[in-house]
């Protein structure tokens, strides 16, 4: 799974929040939440291994994932995007006086099912450059953790492979399901097709055979 983990917070407390690996990223996550600099909107990511934490801060929330480096930026800027607007849809003014994750029980479960669309589905992508909404992520630069974080406060990333492993698979085995429906398809119009086609030359015969196309000396 390209997307790891993630989370909705207002400044340094956090309201929601999801990982789908066995992971400490929740751990660095909250160390970021502390120590990124200013108020002001912002798009960054930060490195640490073969991970990068991306942060969407936008009118006081800040939406923060944690993907595979081969997932690039505009996957996951993209699901940062739609998981902002889904949480103020959903919460409204809420989100300004909420406890710590006050919104867990129920949003954590849409962190779940973006995560898996946007990592899984190649539509999340297509339908991103469509919209051609992420023009500002091109400007994201990606800097080391070290940026924001002191080497000694850093903690080390821990990620469970064979938890990312699992999530690999997953998404093998959806796409193997896809490819043989979208193949079953394709050979039952094949097979209706052919069987038109034999109709019709076996009724052209007749009418040959018959003198006619409504097959007047064979109707008799």
């Amino acid at each position: 799974m390209a997307i790891l983990y993630a989370l909705v917070a207002r400044g340094s407390v956090v309201l929601a929040e999801f990982t789908a690996a066995s992971t400490n990223a929740s751990a660095i996550a909250k160390q970021i939440l502390e120590k990124i600099p200013g108020d002001n909107d912002s798009h960054v990511s930060y490195s640490q291994d073969r991970y990068i934490f991306h942060v969407k801060r936008t009118d006081g929330l800040t939406i923060l994932c944690m993907a595979d480096e081969s997932a690039g930026r505009r996957i996951p800027f993209a699901f940062l995007e739609d998981i902002h607007q889904r949480f103020v849809r959903t919460y409204g003014r809420a989100v300004f006086s909420a406890l710590p994750y006050g919104m867990n029980d129920e949003f954590s479960r849409v962190l779940s099912q973006q995560m898996e669309y946007y990592s899984s589905d190649p539509n999340a992508d297509r339908i991103n450059r469509l919209k051609g909404e992420m023009g500002q992520v091109r400007n994201v630069m990606i800097e080391n953790i070290d940026k924001v974080l002191e080497r000694g406060d850093r903690l080390e990333l821990l990620v469970d492979k064979t938890a990312n492993m699992q999530g690999n698979t997953f998404r093998f085995r959806k796409q193997a399901r896809r490819y043989r429906n979208t193949v079953w398809w394709r050979n039952v119009k094949l097979t209706v097709a052919l069987i038109i086609l034999l109709l019709i030359i076996v009724y052209v015969v007749l009418a040959f055979v018959c003198h006619g196309i409504t097959l007047p000396s064979c109707l008799k």
